[in-house]
């Protein structure tokens, strides 16, 4: 049998153990998905039992789970569980990620939520909080925050996990720690199944807000290129043009405000890849505004002026990191099969940063907004 624990495009995300960091993981949508080839000598066999016996730590419950919500497929097309596999069957299983670590150390931080039920919840995460621990961030992370709130919520039966314990954050994506707004967080295996095909599908409405260096020249257009991490600094992810490293990404922008030196842009994604629009953004010379990883936190458009630099530090200070904020989150819901929409506000600081680039543009800049001096 041939095996693979995750396939050309996306990144198996063991969420249960500790990693260097979440900024260093290569994939922004937290699943698992696996492909298999049965062997030629197979005898015919139930698709739960033959998974079972093939997939190491992963219970017939999981399984059949998967498989209830369309998440395996034969050849291409879904199955029941009662399917029997025939040989040289081609299998995908697209599954939840394992559980958030049960010793997880719960933390009493407030948390925005946006929406709550019994299958999941909506948070409003704020700019400069981890969402998963890792090495050097063992606290204060939205899932310490998020195991604290689920630890003192009423437990029904339908939001036990198997073992009949209160339910753990079950992630299925992720934003950077000075990333905020919405993210959706699942409170059973069920949910967590149905979500994390829908992040599989591509059909998730993920819209984001971004204020971005210079004066982006079309009112929209779209950045296609094959993402991967930079060979030299290994922190960082560029945009490999020939497509032999990385994977693809596709992101959609639209201009909805030009301040002269930067733009405000709404970004939508087609792909789930870690620091996808701060990539892509800077590699069509539009880098993120003070995105400290990626050079955004110097003045790179404008004037070289004292009173300019001043300005430009004050915008700084208004914002812990990059000016890049998801706004909007829609999704089929696992229990009524209803689209949910959330959108969410601009962080005040945020807000105020806007204000002040209009106001500037408004009063104070004389010069034609093509032309700087940086």
């Amino acid at each position: 049998m041939n095996y693979s624990d995750k396939d050309e495009d996306e990144a198996l995300f063991p969420i249960d153990i500790p990693s260097e960091g979440l900024e260093d993981e290569e994939n922004d949508e937290l699943y698992e998905h696996f492909r298999l080839t049965v062997d030629k000598g197979q005898s015919l066999i139930r698709i739960d039992r033959f998974l079972t016996s093939r997939m190491e730590n992963k219970s017939r419950n999981r399984i059949q789970i998967a498989v209830e919500a369309g998440s395996v497929r034969v050849n291409g097309k879904p199955v029941k569980s009662n399917y029997k596999v025939k040989p040289l069957d081609e299998i995908t299983i697209v599954m939840s990620a394992p559980p958030v670590n049960r010793f997880l150390v719960p933390e009493n931080i407030p948390l925005e939520i946006t929406y709550e039920d019994q299958d999941l919840l909506i948070v409003n995460k704020k700019a400069g909080m981890v969402v998963h621990p890792g090495v050097g961030n063992f606290t204060g992370t939205l899932v310490n925050a998020l195991s604290w709130h689920f630890q003192n919520l009423p437990v029904s039966k339908n939001s036990k996990s198997p073992d009949g314990e209160p339910p753990r954050p079950g992630l299925v994506h992720r934003i950077d720690k000075h990333t905020s707004g919405l993210l959706v967080i699942a409170k059973n295996e069920e949910a967590m199944t149905f979500l994390a095909k829908q992040f599989y599908d591509k059909t998730v409405d993920r819209k984001y807000i971004t204020l971005v260096w210079g004066n982006v020249e079309a009112d929209s257009g779209t950045i296609e290129g094959n993402i991967g991490r930079d060979d030299r600094q290994r922190k960082i992810f560029k945009v490999y043009t020939d497509g032999t490293q990385g994977k693809p990404a596709i992101t959609h922008y639209r201009v909805l405000k030009r301040f002269g030196y930067v733009t405000l842009c709404e970004c939508i994604l087609e792909t789930g890849r870690t620091h996808q629009i701060r990539v892509h953004m800077k590699h069509i010379g539009h880098t993120v505004f003070n995105d400290d990883r990626y050079d955004g936190n110097r003045i790179l458009k404008g004037p070289n002026s004292s009173n300019y630099k001043n300005f430009v530090q004050n915008c700084f200070g208004l914002i812990p990191g990059q000016a890049l904020h998801a706004k909007t989150l829609g999704f089929i819901h696992p229990r009524t099969g209803k689209h949910l929409l959330f959108d969410s506000e601009l962080p005040e600081g945020f807000s105020i940063m806007l204000d002040k680039w209009e106001n500037f543009i408004t009063h104070t800049l004389k010069e034609d907004p093509a032309e700087g001096d940086y």
